[in-house]
């Protein structure tokens, strides 16, 4: 199975390193959240996953509503992929070998992902495939500041999709528009009472964004690196499974870590299958910071500090003490942003491109 599931991640790598990448500009923008305009369809929706119920039935709520949207995102993937290797191959293995996996990912995951294919009526292989595609690409942008009242925000957007399939009459990309239909609003409770909350992707069971209320927030970023996603999943499909799925382990965090002590170092102490960014922000002054990791250990702790003047920190998918890519320079528009907003952030939040989620405790 291992060599099938690399060729497939492969080739999967290939069709979204191949699509043209539009101009982009520095523009900085106000009063952006909540959203309006044109373009603006309706309020995220929220849901509840019972996190008391049997793991194969938490997700079928959310599932029965946002099924056609599920297979539409699916689908458009499918179209990719075959665009790229026109025999159908390439979707053949991942309905073949993917389902295999599916056993071997940790409790509750594997279950509710189970859930999600049987609700859905999409080939188990396909869920599997979406759920583990952030180990191997996605490009992010992550904000946390502290205003002059001390209120802590933390914002972030969620590039899942892009440079796959450039849309030329709707001047976006492809698997981006098809995700928006299935931004959701969960808030995860267990006896009646929130756990966490979350904005994720209906279907998606690990997490990439939450809010443990009043304790801390949390986002994830992807880090780019040789020794990266692709060598993680290896060695999983290998039988080597030490290592944490990464939005499985924020999950976790979520679920079970009460302070944002506890939760910075679980995200900073526990091994990984792919590097990553974290950025924690917590429940008072100085409470916030990027945890730059390794698979194997945290290479560094960037905090908020007042004292010298660091009121925010800024993640894209580049280590902040080097410079980002040239092509991919989202850190310096960004900042010059936030320095533009000024120490004020709270009443004049900015707009990160494709999807926002704006937390303030």
């Amino acid at each position: 199975m291992g060599h099938l599931v690399l060729l497939i991640l492969a080739g999967l790598f290939a069709v979204t390193s191949t699509q043209f990448i539009p101009p982009y500009t520095e523009d900085c923008r106000t009063d952006m959240y909540p959203p309006n305009g044109p373009t603006f369809k309706e309020a995220v929706r929220w849901y509840t996953v019972d996190l008391d119920l049997p793991p194969i039935k938490r997700w079928t709520a959310i599932i029965t509503d946002k099924k056609t949207d599920l297979v539409n995102m699916i689908q458009a993937i499918k179209d990719l992929a075959n665009a790229f290797v026109p025999s159908g191959k390439l979707i053949e293995l991942v309905d073949i070998t993917l389902p295999l996996m599916a056993d071997t990912l940790p409790y509750p995951f594997s279950d509710e992902i189970k859930g999600i294919a049987a609700v859905s009526g999409v080939p188990l292989g396909e869920v599997v495939l979406f759920n583990i595609f952030y180990e191997i690409f996605t490009v992010c942008t992550s904000v946390v500041a502290e205003d002059t009242k001390g209120n802590l925000i933390h914002g972030r957007n969620l590039d899942f999709g892009l440079f796959m399939g450039w849309d030329t009459k709707n001047k976006s990309w492809i698997i981006s528009e098809k995700l928006k239909s299935l931004v959701v609003n969960i808030d995860f409770k267990r006896n009646n009472q929130t756990v966490f909350k979350s904005t994720n992707f209906a279907g998606y069971v690990g997490m990439l964004t939450g809010i443990k209320p009043y304790i801390f927030t949390l986002t994830m970023n992807e880090r780019f690196s040789l020794d990266g996603g692709y060598i993680g999943i290896l060695e999983w499909i290998l039988g080597k499974r030490d290592g944490m799925w990464m939005s499985f382990l924020t999950r976790s965090v979520l679920e079970n870590a009460t302070s944002y002590e506890e939760a910075k170092n679980r995200l900073a102490q526990t091994k990984l299958l792919a590097p990553a960014y974290f950025i924690l922000g917590g429940n008072r002054t100085g409470q916030g910071c990027i945890i730059t990791r390794s698979r194997l250990l945290s290479i560094d702790i960037l905090e908020i500090d007042l004292k010298l003047g660091r009121w925010y920190l800024l993640e894209t998918n580049y280590d902040h003490w080097k410079e980002p890519l040239f092509l991919d320079d989202r850190r310096t528009p960004g900042m010059k942003c936030m320095n533009q907003t000024t120490q004020t952030v709270s009443t004049a939040v900015h707009n990160w491109t494709h999807f926002c989620l704006c937390l303030q405790m």
